[in-house]
């Protein structure tokens, strides 16, 4: 949920007397006015917020062919990873985890609708990684982020999120073919839409009320209730484990196993996802960076944020890293605010997460008979929170209203992203040319038009 709009930071608390020794001179725990015991509660806290990503991730990913229960080590191993680089470089109380939206994205867009093989795809992921990379340790990371229009970067994310919610439903059989309307709600004398519907009402009341682990707590307990509701073949909903704990296992058939030829081979195919990719990477981290330093008060005097440059080689290593593992795309996740509520303002906050998702690990026989009406849930209060950003945008304006309805709309209706995308840009140009506002058009924007239309060219040959 890394796309979260963040609350506001907890109250001011008097600083506890910080740790001496070594941790506090790598940590600077007494600088920042913290403790070890405060840290390890903190990171405790972030883990229990975004725990789910370790059964939700695997869950979506399967999808494109992949072995799940080596999904869970290779997403349990990507945020040990991640988390253990952003502690120890960037010192900032951030984890770091395979990203909501980008999992998406890749199963449902780029294997399934596209055809690309997920060993294709994860190739294409590192690339974007390392394209990442070179964006962060440059000054084209300002560029970048002065240049590409808020109405696009909206867009885009809300169109993510209206996708992550419709694939939840359709995939948890609350959403159904109809030979009428094209899709309707699942029948309501089926137990597991019930146990799906049972899910939507409480995992946002557990949201909103703030409970602690909401969404983990939400997949459990269905989870639990999917051991007495019957499914599909006479089965249950939730299968029995083969155990509770086994040791870890070492993701064997996703590791290393990128088909780098495949992505060269169909590079035009593969260009405007790449844009996709390292725009909702940039963007994602960055604005995790900007609403969890604010919240920890860790922003310097002149507002800008200590060792960004750190933190976004971090989070473009951890996405070459990732697909090297088997996963998508990596990155920070803006339930780190939770523990900075919790009092962590240092990189140790980041290692006491690595060190609980490692225990994750043992737990792997659990994750992998979690049922999609458990996670559903949980993923639909993903896509809502990603559209969040559509309540900073002025929708009076049809230069930024009709770009994001169309990106919003096509890409739910066709069930495709890069379309939505492209209408979504080539409108945004065509009214601001309308407009007579055509220098305004930054030069990104134009090179983005052009892309799609030559994808849309490559495409109609192809299909």
């Amino acid at each position: 949920m890394n796309e979260m709009t963040p609350p506001q930071a907890a109250s001011a608390e008097p600083a506890p007397r910080a740790a001496s020794g070594s941790l506090d001179r790598i940590f600077g725990l007494t600088e920042r006015g913290t403790s070890v015991g405060r840290e390890v509660m903190a990171g405790a806290t972030t883990f229990a917020a975004m725990a789910y990503i370790i059964a939700v991730n695997p869950a979506i990913m399967s999808n494109a062919g992949m072995d799940r229960a080596d999904l869970v080590s290779a997403t349990a191993l990507a945020a040990i990873f991640g988390s253990v680089m952003m502690g120890l470089w960037a010192n900032l109380p951030l984890a770091v985890a395979p990203a909501m939206g980008s999992n998406v994205i890749f199963t449902y867009v780029i294997v399934k609708q596209m055809g690309m093989p997920w060993q294709g795809a994860l190739a294409m992921v590192a690339f974007t990684g390392v394209l990442f990379l070179i964006l962060s340790l440059s000054k084209l990371r300002e560029k970048v982020a002065k240049d590409v229009p808020e109405a696009l970067k909206i867009g885009i994310q809300a169109a993510v999120g209206t996708l992550i919610v419709f694939i939840a439903l359709r995939g948890a059989g609350f959403v159904v073919q109809n030979p009428s309307t094209y899709v309707a709600m699942g029948s309501l004398r089926s137990p597991p839409v019930l146990l799906t519907l049972f899910g939507l009402l409480l995992t946002p009341v557990l949201v909103a009320r703030r409970v602690p682990a909401a969404l983990i707590l939400s997949i459990a307990v269905l989870t639990l209730i999917g051991f007495f509701v019957p499914g599909a073949n006479g089965k249950m909903v939730t299968s029995v484990p083969s155990a509770i704990m086994s040791w870890p296992r070492w993701p064997t058939s996703t590791f290393m196993a990128l088909d780098v030829g495949y992505l060269f081979s169909h590079f035009l195919v593969a260009l405007p996802l790449l844009f996709y990719f390292l725009c909702a990477e940039f963007f994602s981290t960055l604005g995790t960076l900007i609403g969890v330093t604010g919240a920890a008060n860790l922003r310097k005097p002149d507002g800008s944020i200590p060792n960004a440059t750190a933190a976004f080689a971090t989070d473009a290593t951890a996405s070459i890293v990732g697909p090297l593992l088997g996963t998508s795309v990596v990155t920070a996740y803006i339930e780190s605010i939770t523990g900075v509520q919790a009092g962590g303002r240092t990189g140790l906050t980041s290692l006491t997460v690595a060190a609980l998702f490692f225990l994750a690990l043992f737990f792997w026989p659990i994750f992998v008979i979690i049922p999609p009406q458990a996670t559903a849930p949980a993923l639909v209060l993903v896509g809502v929170l990603m559209m969040q950003g559509l309540a900073r945008i002025d929708m009076t304006d049809l230069v930024n209203a009709v770009p994001i309805v169309l990106t919003l709309l096509v890409t739910v209706l066709t069930n495709n992203l890069i379309n939505g995308m492209a209408l979504g840009t080539l409108s945004y140009i065509a009214l601001e040319v309308a407009m007579g506002r055509r220098a305004q058009i930054p030069a990104m924007v134009w090179g983005l038009g052009v892309v799609f239309i030559a994808y849309a060219i490559v495409i109609a040959q192809i299909f």
